[in-house]
């Protein structure tokens, strides 16, 4: 694990994951490190059922750990209240809306749940926010239309202008380009990109888009049976950490290129 500095926005150490029930304990994943830093697009990537959701949930305080400890700004994540939480963390999760038939402004609106009082008045602080993160995703033509009638990718876009609007440190989306087509996951992940660059934030995602990760990722998390590897994407090339992704007897990892490939 890197050494700690005033940058670092979310730290693991010695992490384990998994499930506790009254009879056994199930490990998904042990000995996580890593440190995420102000700024940054972070990629966790992986093969399917190798315990990418599971490490987000834990992350998020949804899921305790098994073992280990995540820090938050530098206090530990178990001692963060729930709006504590709020302020400094926001998450993009692959669940359906409660409800689609709110406005697109009243969805991202409910972002600034954290900072208004309890009757969830909007102060001109918090109308300003929400006003600035729409701009950001360049989505103030639909701000008026309802949720039920957008396409998945321009949903999308707004449930990241509502993560924008609570105003956190770090935001966390698991799987943001699910149902997407090609051209929108490029699309949503370049936006990703340009909003840590733009804002500063912090933003982790996971993915299966593992080669669009490799190309526009600062850093990535790559989930691999026997252990969870933290670096630039150039660094993982080099040490041949995507050959282990897969069994080479389908598809292998054209290190030039940067991409996968069939095997002939």
């Amino acid at each position: 694990m890197r050494v700690s500095n005033s940058n670092s926005i979310l730290e693991v150490k010695d992490l384990s994951i998994g499930y506790k029930s009254k009879r056994e304990v199930t490990i998904i994943a042990s000995n996580i490190n890593f440190q995420l830093e102000k700024g940054q697009l972070i990629g966790l990537v992986g093969a399917n059922g190798i315990g990418k959701s599971t490490l987000l949930r834990t992350l998020i305080k949804i899921q305790p750990p098994l073992n280990g400890e995540i820090r938050l700004n530098g206090n530990p994540l178990q001692d963060t209240s729930s709006i504590a939480l709020a302020q400094q963390l926001s998450i993009v999760l692959t669940e359906q809306l409660v409800s689609k038939n709110l406005t697109v402004y009243d969805l991202i609106a409910l972002g600034r749940y954290p900072y208004t009082n309890w009757i969830g008045k909007l102060q001109p602080n918090d109308i300003d926010t929400i006003d600035k993160a729409i701009d950001m995703v360049k989505i103030n033509e639909l701000k008026h239309r309802k949720c039920y009638e957008l396409s998945d990718g321009q949903l999308q876009k707004v449930m990241i202008a509502r993560a924008l609007a609570q105003d956190t440190d770090i935001i966390i989306l698991d799987e943001p380009t699910t149902h997407l087509d090609m051209y929108h996951k490029a699309y949503i992940l370049k936006l990703l990109q340009r909003l840590t660059k733009e804002t500063q934030k912090t933003i982790l995602f996971s993915s299966h888009e593992i080669e669009l990760a490799i190309q526009l990722c600062d850093e990535m998390i790559v989930m691999q049976k026997n252990e969870v590897v933290h670096d630039q994407p150039c660094n993982l090339i080099s040490d041949e950490v995507f050959e282990a992704l897969f069994p080479n007897d389908l598809i292998s990892f054209d290190k030039s290129t940067g991409s996968f490939r069939v095997t002939k």
